[in-house]
Parts: C-alpha cells; sequence; structure tokens
C-alpha cells in the first residue's frame, strides 16, 4: 500500500470511529480492529501507519470532527508532507480545496476545562494526549517460578518506585507472547491502578471487597497483597461486578496468576445488597473503583473526548454518589472505603468524596498512603484524597481517596 493509499484508508478508519463515537458504539481500538481484519491486504507497515496518522487526529481534536477528511485535511493544513498525499490519483485522496470543510478546535473540549481539577493545568492537559508507556506488575510467586523453569522475564523495562513490584516498558513494547505474560509472572496494569490497590492496605487475614472489579485487574493486585504461606488469598477477598462478561475474565486470569480463593460475585444493578447481604459491616476495606469519565485515560483512549458530554458527566458523578453510599454499608467500624476513579475532574474527585462526607456522620478521610519515611508518595492532595497525573507522576490520571469508618 503506497502512502497515498495509506491516508485515503485513514480517512476511512477515521469515519468508522467517528460514527462509533456518535452512535455510542465501540472504542476506537475495538472499530480499528474490526477494520482491519476486514481488510487484510493491509499489511503490518501499512496498519501502524494508518493508526499512527488516525490517533495523531483524534489527539489533535477534542471536539468530533464532522468526518475523518475534515479532520486530516486540517492535519495537512499544517504539514506539506501529508499535504503532497491528497493528489485524487488512484486510491489517493481527492485534491484539497480551500473552501472544503475542516475540523477545529483545541484538544480538549472547551465545555471540559470549567470542570477540571484545579490542578490541571494546560502542561497537564496536553501530557494527558501524549503516548504511555506500558507498564506490568510484577507476580512475585509466579515469577519465581518461571525463574525455577529457566524461563525469562522480560528485558528492557525499568523498575516502578517502590514500594510497587513492576516494570515499565516502551509504549510500542509487545509482549503478549512472552512467556512471563503467558504464564502469569506479569499483568499489564499503569502504575496508577497499582498505587491504588496499595492505598488500599490489603494484607492476610483481612475481608476485602471490590465492588467494581470489572476484569479484576486490581482484584488480583489485592491478592497478592493477602497472600498466605502458600501464595494464595490469606482471608476473603470478593470481586463484585454488574457486568457478566468482564467477570468472566476473572477466573482465567487468576488461574494464570495462580490465584484460587477469590469469591466472584456477579450483582443485579442497584440490587446489589441483595448478593452481599452476609458483608454487611464485615469488610477491613472495600474498593470502589467507580465507573467514571475516563479522563485520566486519554493517553491510551483519545476518543473518550468525544464520547463524554455534560448529561454523561452528570449521571456518572450520581452513579459515583450511589456506588459510595452502598460501599459505606459494608464497611467495618474501624475499616476503610477505599475510593477511586481514573477522572481528572474536579466532580468525580474531591467534590465527590467532600459530598460523601457531608452525607455520613462518623467517617473522615485520613492519609492515602501509609508508607515509612522516604517512601514514594505519589500524586498531589486535592480535597480530602490525591491526583495523579501524566506530567507529575508518569501515571495516568487517578483521583484516589482513602476514607474511615469511625
Amino acid at each position: 500500500m503506497n502512502p497515498a493509499a495509506r491516508v485515503q484508508t485513514a480517512i476511512e478508519l477515521l469515519d468508522a470511529i467517528i460514527i462509533a463515537a456518535r452512535d455510542g458504539g465501540a472504542a476506537a481500538d475495538t472499530v480499528a480492529t474490526r477494520f482491519f481484519k476486514e481488510r487484510r491486504y493491509a499489511g503490518s507497515g501499512d496498519r501502524r501507519a494508518i493508526r499512527e496518522l488516525v490517533w495523531r487526529a483524534i489527539r489533535r481534536f477534542g471536539k468530533i470532527p464532522i468526518n475523518g477528511r475534515s479532520a486530516l485535511v486540517a492535519l495537512a493544513d499544517k504539514d506539506a508532507d501529508l499535504a503532497a498525499l491528497f493528489t485524487g490519483e488512484g486510491r489517493a485522496p481527492g485534491v484539497i480545496s480551500a473552501d472544503e470543510p475542516r475540523a477545529t478546535g483545541s484538544d480538549m473540549p472547551k465545555w471540559l476545562v470549567p470542570h477540571l481539577d484545579p490542578l490541571i493545568t494546560e502542561r497537564e492537559a496536553q501530557a494527558l494526549l501524549e503516548r504511555a508507556p506500558l507498564d506490568v506488575r510484577i507476580n512475585a510467586l509466579r515469577a519465581a517460578q518461571l525463574e525455577d523453569d529457566g524461563l525469562p522475564m522480560p528485558t528492557g523495562g525499568e523498575p516502578l518506585p517502590a514500594p510497587l513490584l513492576g516494570l515499565r516498558f516502551a509504549s510500542d513494547t509487545n509482549l503478549l507472547d512472552h512467556p512471563a505474560m503467558q504464564l502469569g509472572a506479569v499483568e499489564v496494569q499503569d502504575a496508577g491502578s497499582q498505587w491504588i490497590a496499595h492505598a488500599c492496605q490489603a494484607r492476610a487475614g483481612m475481608t476485602v471487597v471490590d465492588l467494581c472489579a470489572g476484569a479484576g485487574g486490581k482484584t488480583l493486585a489485592l491478592a497478592a497483597a493477602m497472600a498466605g504461606p502458600d501464595g494464595d488469598v490469606d482471608g476473603l477477598l470478593v470481586a463484585c461486578d454488574t457486568d457478566r462478561r468482564r467477570l468472566q475474565q476473572l477466573p482465567v486470569r487468576a488461574e494464570r496468576a495462580g490465584v484460587e480463593r477469590i469469591d466472584a460475585r456477579l450483582l443485579d444493578p442497584r440490587r446489589e445488597l441483595e448478593a452481599l447481604d452476609d458483608l454487611t459491616q464485615v469488610a477491613d476495606v472495600v474498593l470502589v473503583d467507580a465507573p467514571c469519565s475516563g479522563s485520566g485515560t486519554w493517553r491510551r483512549n483519545p476518543d473518550g473526548r468525544w464520547r463524554l458530554t455534560p448529561q454523561r458527566l452528570a449521571v456518572l458523578v450520581t452513579e459515583q454518589a450511589r456506588l459510595l453510599d452502598l460501599a459505606a454499608k459494608l464497611v467495618a467500624p474501624g475499616g476503610a472505603l477505599v475510593y477511586a476513579v481514573c477522572a481528572i475532574t474536579r466532580e468525580e474527585g474531591e467534590a465527590q468524596v467532600a459530598s460523601f462526607l457531608a452525607r455520613h456522620a462518623g467517617w473522615t478521610a485520613e492519609p492515602v498512603w501509609n508508607d515509612p519515611a522516604g517512601a514514594a508518595s505519589p500524586g498531589r492532595p486535592s480535597g480530602a484524597g490525591r491526583l495523579l497525573t501524566p506530567a507529575h507522576d508518569a501515571t495516568d490520571g487517578f483521583f484516589i481517596a482513602r476514607i474511615k469508618a469511625v
């Protein structure tokens, strides 16, 4: 495929992503995967070049373009090499005319700017759209088994800061076929997510509830923190979610990681307590990694900016509050509720926790981290919690708070 044909194909892929974003369809990564399955004539080099051009356009425009061509024409206006490929010959896109539509706007949706956490400066906002590295968490038990079997751990990664046990690789690193990945010695997990699990301060013998477990990434990190002498969970670790498809991934991941004792519970939306009645005021820790805007993960999912609306944000904030109130019923006296969102809006972070504390007497915020002097203490104070950001902490954007039942 020649360079001009790649540009035309990028326009077509962008069209598909834009339609999916407008209609509430699949995310850009999923759309791209399906797109290339239907175009097997595109080689690996073609696919890489097309994806890079498409994601460059997605990152550039915070407002959804009218179509793929308008986005690439706007890029071509400031890129002579790209503009030269609009020849109209063969598979090349048509010649650019001066009066045809161009995508416009900044890289951040204007309506969202007033809602951002005050710590999000222009530099912070820009960092949210840079390519993210590949972080992995090391499963110590499986890593030791890998070493005993003479199999290699991944090389070329930089250690994550203590007390995290993980590695950071370049963004284009592919570990899917590496023995360490296939045998559960490493799990892909952003350092920010690993910090959330660390904030739970889980340990052997505890009762810990991961209320919004999803596919179980943080559940497995909690399992490692609760490991007994045999390497499996010592205590009760309950992983819950209302999404059957996502929760069904946990048993497979747990088996690969060598973890057997996880109590997975599928919950009915708005009837969650029916399946959690035995845990009322029992849990030492409840983690609420709540559904959110995903604004902290735009390095990985920049098309999320096209899907977020004021109405959607309001719905999410209401659901987060409901889940916090639900989680509070499960925490034992003296226990802790850890609230986290991969979001950088004030409503989903500091304001959400302030509202919870105003509704619930007898609860108090406490330090998120409980590490010895000199240990890493990521993030910056944001209300009663801490905000992690790419520019400041080299993680995705996360708000984390730890609230104690007095």
